[in-house]
């Protein structure tokens, strides 16, 4: 019997033992359960500030303007309201007024047409060299081959090319340019990429100047593009927008500009169209109210 007693006594230690461990796991539990929920508390101030939920920012949206600019335009536009159409050179005298950024801007006329958008015969499109071109430069590409080519590279063509060109814009999506200018007998090979460059607009075409014919000089459609030549066509809304120069440009060249394109396109009004073919012509920045022109 005595010698069971320390059988006995210790029969109990293991299972207190056991017990011990079994006990604190709920509690390491519930530890490391709570622990990330004190977290936050314990991170920098700057990490806590960080905003959690993601933004819906569409792209496309402009970011809010400030009240300052806000009030800004609102006043610009109210004076512009009230003082109407305007000849062009007071119209001009009165945009460079309203620049505040400190980029060169492109100054723009829209023209409101009055042409039936439905009927094929009236969409108006073409192109004019302005003489004082448009204040940047313009990326020419040329399809062209044999001695075409070599006259392109001359006249200062930047890329010039037949089947690569073609395979290069179709299988790597090349597009660093700004006009195409096609040859007449390279046009079966440059129709199959009306998909691709028939929506940027850069599709060559008779009208605008950029398909030279066998008898066509070459070298003085790529001079003439490089210089400025300005390309134009009515959009769905029988509108043309056309950029006509920069805001450095003196007074005088900008009022030439305007008036030289303004006039082309009065002269380009299709035989169907009845009544008043230009409805209005509005002169903008990139980043200025539009000012309505009387001519």
């Amino acid at each position: 019997m005595a010698n069971e007693q320390p059988d006995a006594a210790a029969a109990p230690e293991p299972t207190a033992a056991a017990a011990a461990p079994t006990a604190t796991l709920p509690a390491a539990a519930a530890a490391a359960d709570a622990k990330p929920a004190a977290e936050p508390a314990g991170k920098p101030a700057a990490e806590a500030a960080l905003p959690t939920a993601k933004r819906t920012k569409k792209p496309g949206v402009p970011p809010r303007r400030g009240k300052k600019l806000r009030n800004h335009l609102r006043n610009v536009e109210k004076k512009l309201r009230e003082t109407g159409t305007v000849p062009l050179r007071q119209a001009v005298a009165e945009l460079k007024k309203l620049k505040r950024v400190k980029f060169d801007e492109t100054v723009e006329v829209h023209i409101n047409l009055g042409i039936d958008v439905t009927q094929s015969d009236q969409m108006v499109r073409g192109a004019i060299p302005l003489p004082h071109g448009i204040g940047k430069s313009v990326r020419v590409a040329v399809f062209a081959q044999g001695d075409n080519a070599a006259k392109a590279k001359a006249a200062g063509a930047d890329i010039v090319g037949a089947a690569d060109l073609v395979e290069k814009i179709q299988k790597e999506g090349f597009l660093e340019f700004d006009v195409v200018i096609a040859t007449q007998d390279m046009m079966a090979m440059v129709s199959r990429l009306g998909k691709v460059l028939g929506p940027r607009g850069l599709m060559p075409t008779p009208k605008a100047g950029t398909v030279v014919p066998a008898s066509g000089n070459l070298d003085a459609a790529v001079r003439e593009f490089k210089a400025g030549k300005v390309e134009y066509r009515s959009d769905k809304t029988g509108q043309i927008h056309a950029g006509v120069g920069k805001m450095s440009f003196d007074e005088q060249k900008l009022v030439e500009n305007i008036n030289v394109f303004v006039e082309q396109v009065r002269n380009a009004k299709p035989s169907g169209v009845k009544g008043n073919f230009i409805n209005g012509v509005v002169l903008s920045a990139t980043m200025s109210p539009g000012i309505r022109i009387s001519f």
